[in-house]
């Protein structure tokens, strides 16, 4: 896996003009702005996705993307990733086994010619509400540990705090430590930079929780099983279609987790008090 030392800087600093109450103050400042570029994932060679990302930890990001996506089964099923700039972006080329190109492929074919845009095509329904298999049992979390976890979330955003742009996605241990945090200007980046971040390490997800500084939307939950982790806390409220996967996932979805405070929605059996 490579990366060039060429790739932007995750913020920049501009220079701004502050206003109170309708007037300039004070004259000219600086500011520092969370950088956003075209990010595009290439698998053998074959033009997948572009997303707008901030690029940092963009392998995390390539292995996550492809293991919450279902593009490979396994982090061993990648060869190799290397990190391109490109064109006023970033392309990062995926190397990854021949069967699960062929899957891929297949994907491809199958949604070729189909007309309509997002969710607009009832063709591609399967695609996006694909099942998730049930995630592992694994002893139940305290919720004050929780409810730790998600206060240091907050005081652990390096780039929210400079830039207030980003969102945080984390994985804590079952005692409220946080271990691993990565954030994007992209919720799902975020998260999907986790699960690689995971992965890479070889930590299983199961033997903690994941904590996001947004709301808990269905494809959260999605990657959140697909990592399989038991626990999801929120900042903000999930949608109901969320907490249906969440049940059925057996995943113990946390919305409007702050301060002392937490709403939860699935599977009181994961946590204990």
């Amino acid at each position: 896996m490579s990366t060039p030392d060429s790739l932007p800087a995750d913020h920049v600093r501009l220079p701004v003009i502050r206003l109170r109450e309708g007037a300039a103050e004070g004259g000219r400042a600086e500011d520092a702005v969370a950088e956003e570029t075209p990010v595009a994932l290439e698998y053998n060679g074959i033009s997948h996705a572009t997303m707008l990302a901030t690029p940092a930890d963009l392998e995390d990001f390539a292995l996550g993307f492809s293991l919450s996506e279902g593009i490979i089964d396994r982090p061993g099923d990648v060869r190799g990733i290397d990190v391109a700039p490109q064109c006023g972006g970033v392309v990062v080329q995926v190397e990854i086994s021949s069967a699960c190109e062929m899957r891929l492929k297949a994907r491809r074919r199958a949604m070729a010619g189909r007309t309509g845009c997002g969710l607009c095509g009832v063709e591609t329904l399967p695609e996006v509400l694909r099942p998730v298999a049930p995630v592992p049992e694994a002893p139940p979390i305290p919720v004050s540990a929780v409810l730790r976890a998600m206060r240091d979330l907050r005081a652990s955003q390096r780039l929210h705090a400079l830039t207030g742009a980003t969102h945080a996605a984390a994985w804590a241990a079952p005692d409220g430590r946080l271990a691993l945090l990565r954030e994007d200007v992209g919720r799902h980046n975020a998260l999907d930079k986790l699960v690689g971040a995971l992965a890479r390490q070889g930590r299983a997800a199961a033997d903690g929780m994941v904590l996001v500084s947004s709301r808990a939307s269905f494809e959260m939950v999605q990657k959140t099983a697909a990592a399989g982790a038991g626990v999801l806390a929120a900042v903000s409220a999930p949608t109901a279609l969320a907490v249906r996967l969440a049940g059925t996932a057996g995943i113990a979805l946390l919305g409007f987790a702050r301060g002392d405070s937490a709403t939860l929605y699935t599977h009181p059996e994961r946590l204990v008090a």
